[in-house]
């Protein structure tokens, strides 16, 4: 990961390095065209808080209990993994920390990942999840793991589709979360309203992308949209 200072001049945005590029990469991922895309993050600069703190030690907690391994080796392993995602970057939540706010979400996500991929239950933790975040709630339809307890989910879909054939649908224009058959059952009982503020947990859901759609295994009809296009 490069970090870079950008300005903005109306539509376009001027971009400075703090080092090189790597040109042999540059070739490669251009083909040789001399063109390529960029993604890019608008960084918060202010100083990690107290509530990302509280949220990364209450995980390490759910981890520590699923795997009963010492939160202190999770807490250096994480450590780790994110010096190695940034290139060398080192990372504090402390009190005196210099680490700022979006360096604190990206360990935050190296976490969240961690216990998606791993199947570990969000317990300790799960009231101080950012659950107002697409981000979290993409990742529970990605592992099909309710948005509310954990469990193994079906993609429930906010937008009723009715009475159409699903399989002709184009479901990336369709708003979805993950929850268990339970919850599922209940939302559609109590209505969503109540049911978020039961839960603490938005209901408008996220757009999920063709190829998360196909991997999931939801048929419809994608003709007119491409893999690589679509974004989350």
């Amino acid at each position: 990961m490069q970090r870079a200072r950008a300005e903005q001049r109306g539509r376009d945005l001027i971009i400075h390095l703090d080092r090189p590029l790597n040109q042999d990469h540059l070739e490669t991922v251009s083909g040789g065209q001399g063109e390529f895309y960029v993604d890019f993050e608008v960084a918060d600069p202010r100083r990690a808080r107290v509530q990302q703190r509280r949220l990364f030690f209450a995980l390490l907690h759910d981890i520590e209990t699923y795997f009963v391994v010492p939160s202190e080796f999770l807490k250096s392993m994480f450590y780790t993994q994110y010096e190695f995602y940034t290139a060398g970057k080192s990372i504090s939540l402390s009190d005196t920390t210099e680490s700022s706010v979006s360096d604190a979400n990206q360990l935050l996500d190296l976490v969240i990942d961690f216990m998606f991929e791993w199947r570990v239950p969000f317990k300790k933790g799960y009231e101080l999840l950012p659950k107002e975040e697409d981000y979290y709630l993409y990742q529970c339809c990605r592992h099909r793991v309710c948005t509310i307890c954990s469990k193994y989910a079906d993609i429930h879909h906010i937008d009723v589709v009715g009475r159409t054939n699903r399989n002709k649908v184009d479901h990336t224009k369709r708003h979805v979360m993950a929850l268990c058959r339970a919850h599922h059952g209940e939302i559609e009982s109590i209505g969503p309203i109540k049911f978020s503020e039961k839960y603490h947990v938005p209901v408008e859901g996220v757009k999920l992308n063709v190829k998360d759609l196909k991997r999931l295994g939801i048929r419809g009809n994608y003709e007119n949209n491409d893999y690589e296009s679509q974004k989350i």
